[in-house]
């Protein structure tokens, strides 16, 4: 995969852990020198109160490549929910990324040449969580995140699913909503 990769888009939902530590990681990922790469550097540059741009990291002061930034998508105003995103979600992303170089989902010769946005859902819950489970939350994460790349780069699903697909799925929400229950 040498060919330029200017802008893809991807996302996953990966649940299954106690209430409160599911995923659903959207992403877009480019060339550093495109509309990706200009992105990332407005988002950096331009923070928003509760809704901070922080880089992955692997710990306080290690950053993965490709260079990976992420965006909240619930507005942050709590101590605890800060301490769990920018801590255990943050890590979980960063090695999420690099499952995906490790998988060949992104190819390695171009590692640093590509930007990755991550727009992160943390499930607020996570505030009032009596013993939550960060070992889980970290998993679902880094998996999650994987997954959302894995999509981007392979361009799944693809428009023929899409197409043969369509009258058979039923949004969660919409659904919930035509039984009156939202």
């Amino acid at each position: 995969m040498s060919e330029r990769i200017v802008l893809r888009s991807g996302e996953a939902l990966v649940a299954g852990g106690p209430p409160g530590t599911a995923a659903e990681p959207e992403v877009i990922i480019g060339e550093l020198d495109g509309p990706v790469g200009t992105a990332i550097a407005s988002l950096t540059g331009d923070q928003v109160k509760g809704h901070t741009r922080v880089f992955a990291l692997l710990n306080t002061d290690i950053q993965v490549r490709p260079l990976t930034l992420m965006v909240s998508k619930v507005t942050v105003n709590n101590s605890r929910y800060t301490n769990i995103l920018m801590g255990t979600v943050q890590a979980a992303i960063a090695n999420g990324v690099l499952d995906a170089v490790r998988a060949g989902d992104i190819p390695k010769e171009k590692a640093n040449d590509l930007g990755i946005i991550v727009s992160v859902w943390l499930n607020p819950s996570v505030i009032t969580t009596e013993n939550l489970d960060h070992k889980i939350l970290f998993d679902l994460h880094r998996k999650a995140t994987a997954t959302a790349i894995h999509k981007a780069m392979h361009n799944q699903p693809d428009i023929d699913w899409l197409l043969e697909n369509q009258d058979k799925i039923t949004h969660k929400y919409y659904q919930l909503g035509l039984d009156g229950k939202i």
